[in-house]
């Protein structure tokens, strides 16, 4: 999809760092089937891209999203529970039919770039569903989440039953999830969810100070390789699969270019010039690498 086809998104690149805003702020973001399709679309093709380093997610106008867009149909919801067309549900009895909100958060798990999030006012539903796929979550004092689906007579959806755990802890996404109350900012930094505070109106400059940080002192490889090592390995029932690959990746990069000028940039005393680009320099053996093919 060029970026001309984006309608209810807004995608642009500049000095490594590829920022994907939600942009439909007269409805404050409010989520829609195209929406998600454009938003994996544009992930695609910043991981994809070698220029890019690094990825910032945001939202146009005061709030990143209240959630899923309510207004169709009758404007009461009506058509947030309509039924569904002939092909979606032989994709639903078939088990490949994709929710809108896990559409997106499968790209970003298997997303080869750093993500970054800069978020503002409302991030409820999918609005905070989407931010757990992602590495670094800034967001502003007036910032509140929320997963209020028991709510409204629903189950999570983007697979937060599994990420949310892992993020701040089996008991306190037990509470948020089951619950279903708004969680303001401070709670959310002092569980793990958020990764710094800032004003609202500085939010996005710090996303994009940290986003110059990365793209100017790491290695593309090495941060590619790091972000799925954590994702798909930190819960193994063993180590001993992760001392098995880290040995084979240890020993590759040890004697690789980037490993070289990480050493001569450090003696030198100056920014490191990185060689290796992503995703065409990523060892091919990961065994994650098959993936690629189904997002």
């Amino acid at each position: 999809m060029s970026s001309s086809a984006y309608e209810q998104i807004a995608y642009a690149v500049e000095s490594g760092v590829a920022t994907v805003t939600l942009n439909l702020p007269e409805a404050r973001n409010g989520y829609t089937r195209r929406m998600a399709d454009e938003l994996a679309a544009a992930l695609r093709v910043a991981d994809a891209d070698e220029r890019v380093r690094v990825v910032v997610l945001t939202g146009a106008g005061k709030d990143f999203c209240v959630g899923a867009d309510l207004s169709a149909g009758d404007g009461k919801g009506k058509g947030f529970t309509q039924e569904v067309d002939a092909a979606t549900a032989a994709q639903v009895e078939a088990g490949t039919y994709q929710e809108p909100a896990g559409l997106v958060t499968r790209v970003l798990y298997a997303l080869n770039k750093p993500v970054i999030a800069a978020v503002r006012g409302a991030a409820v539903g999918v609005g905070s569903t989407l931010l757990l796929p992602v590495d670094f979550r800034l967001a502003a004092h007036d910032a509140k989440f929320g997963f209020p689906f028991t709510r409204r007579g629903i189950v999570p959806e983007g697979a937060s039953t599994w990420f949310l755990p892992r993020l701040v802890g089996l008991g306190r996404a037990m509470d948020w999830l089951v619950s279903g109350r708004i969680v303001p900012a401070t709670e959310a930094l002092a569980a793990g969810l958020v990764t710094s505070l800032h004003e609202p109106d500085e939010v996005l400059a710090a996303a994009y100070a940290l986003a110059r940080e990365l793209a100017s002192t790491t290695a593309p490889v090495s941060v590619a390789v790091t972000r799925q090592l954590v994702y798909r390995m930190a819960w193994a029932d063993s180590p001993e699969e992760v001392h098995r690959l880290d040995s084979r990746l240890v020993f590759d990069t040890v004697r690789g270019e980037d490993a070289k000028e990480g050493v001569r940039s450090f003696f030198e005393r100056r920014e490191p010039r990185f060689l290796g680009r992503v995703p065409g320099d990523l060892p091919r053996y990961l065994p994650w690498a098959a993936d690629a093919d189904e997002r």
